[in-house]
């Protein structure tokens, strides 16, 4: 190797750092100031979608209590800690937009010790295990303190956007800039309840058809899941799994479910509650994806009596 190449090659190596510094001071620049539609690798969703960010500055406030959920907006919206609270246990539902394995592991390695929970729900839905986790990371992002965690989550996902906004956050978390943010409690129709819970005002769904179709599994969230899955037993917490209610049509429509239940069985207590209630698409629910308050009520104390047995 010649002298004036290995000079190139020392002076490259010396300017990365810099340019690394450039980039950075270019993200956070361009976070504050950016309109909208030029952010398609960024996206800094401070009090988004799903009241996030109340749920994790309450965590933040609860310690030691009798239940622990996890999952999606199936577990946030279904899984009601007023309903548990009557039957004398203690909730925090810790669930979060499109919650896939790789945000459930940041958030019980943040959280679950100072929870201490006695029991944890976790919601498992098949969509979750089928996407690549971006929206959700892009969420917890935005809306938690970021640490080692958060580093670990943006390396699983390998996505430029997630990157790109956990630089941005971590900008915003050193300047201290959402320390004075209060998320309304009612957001359009949906009002947070304290435990974690979204209450959605009432509105029914219409049946559909819909078109035969499989989940598409992605084996990464299996393997956080599983790590998920041995964190918990490590603590020696009662543990359920729970598929909660889809709209009947819209889960008869995904001809793989039955691949999905048999990998769950091999875990743990698995319940397919779209096995064991038959709830009507335009009376329970008020979209395919979720019950609606009446359709919660029913599914949320036949989960209590199976808790009891």
């Amino acid at each position: 190797m010649s002298t004036n190449i290995k000079r190139f090659i020392l002076k490259l190596i010396a300017f990365i750092p810099f340019a690394f510094i450039i980039y950075v001071a270019l993200v956070c620049v361009w976070g504050d100031f950016a309109p909208g539609f030029a952010m398609k690798n960024l996206s800094y969703r401070l009090g988004g979608f799903g009241h996030l960010h109340s749920r994790l500055s309450e965590v933040k406030k609860v310690k030691d209590v009798d239940i622990l959920v996890l999952g999606s907006s199936h577990a946030y919206r279904e899984i009601d800690p007023r309903i548990f609270k009557k039957a004398g246990y203690t909730m925090f539902n810790l669930g979060s937009s499109a919650q896939t394995p790789i945000q459930t592991k940041v958030l019980l390695n943040r959280y679950l010790d100072q929870l201490n929970p006695k029991i944890v729900i976790y919601e498992v839905f098949p969509k979750t295990f089928s996407i690549d986790g971006v929206e959700s990371a892009l969420d917890v992002i935005s809306n938690d303190v970021n640490d080692i965690h958060s580093l670990s989550m943006c390396a699983k996902t390998m996505h430029i956007k997630v990157f790109n906004t956990l630089l941005y956050g971590f900008y915003r978390d050193f300047t201290g800039r959402n320390k004075s943010f209060v998320e309304k409690k009612r957001v359009g129709r949906d009002t947070y309840i304290s435990g974690g819970y979204l209450e959605k005002d009432v509105q029914t769904f219409k049946h559909k058809h819909y078109d035969k179709k499989a989940w598409d599994f992605q084996e990464k969230q299996f393997d956080d899941f599983r790590e998920n899955i041995n964190l918990l037993k490590s603590k020696e917490v009662k543990l359920y799994l729970v598929n909660s209610p889809i709209a009947p049509a819209y889960y008869r429509s995904y001809t793989n479910n039955h691949l999905f239940d048999k990998r769950m069985k091999q875990v743990g207590e698995y319940y397919d509650f779209n096995k064991i209630l038959k709830l009507d698409d335009s009376l329970y629910f008020y979209d395919a994806d979720h019950l609606n308050q009446n359709g919660v009520d029913i599914f949320d104390e036949k989960l209590l009596s199976i808790m009891r047995k």
